[in-house]
């Protein structure tokens, strides 16, 4: 009697996305400070034909959501778990305004086997 590995919640997320026929799902991710260029790349990525999630939150802009500083730690560290959520339901990881020359040590255990890097350049073209 063999006895078969049991898949991953990761490999049946991906095995149930794929029947399902959803379109690639891409994470955007880099610092807010760039929020701009994320909302220039999820505008292409869009275009493109892509389900796009990214960081909605610039704790870096007041609002009063998080006006409260005791508050806005709390929000932020759930912020980030959210994000981590994000990431490990996307096919891929686009990093905006980032270099890549390495994964982030930030990223979780199963990022998406397609990283990719989006620059200022490639956010903001010329002409």
């Amino acid at each position: 009697m063999s006895h078969r590995p049991s898949r991953t919640p990761e490999h049946r997320l991906s095995a149930a996305k794929r029947e399902l026929g959803l379109p690639v799902i891409v994470a955007l991710c880099g610092s807010t400070r760039f929020m701009t260029q994320m909302n220039e790349a999820e505008l292409r990525e869009t275009f493109a034909g892509r389900i796009v999630v990214k960081p909605a939150c610039d704790l870096k802009t007041p609002h009063p959501l998080w006006a409260d500083p005791a508050r806005a730690e709390r929000l932020k560290a759930d912020l980030g778990e959210l994000h981590r959520a994000k990431i490990r339901l996307a096919d891929e990881v686009l990093v905006v305004n980032v270099r890549l020359s390495s994964p982030s040590p930030r990223f979780p255990r199963a990022v998406p086997p397609v990283l990719r890097s989006a620059s200022m350049a490639l956010c903001h073209p010329q002409g």
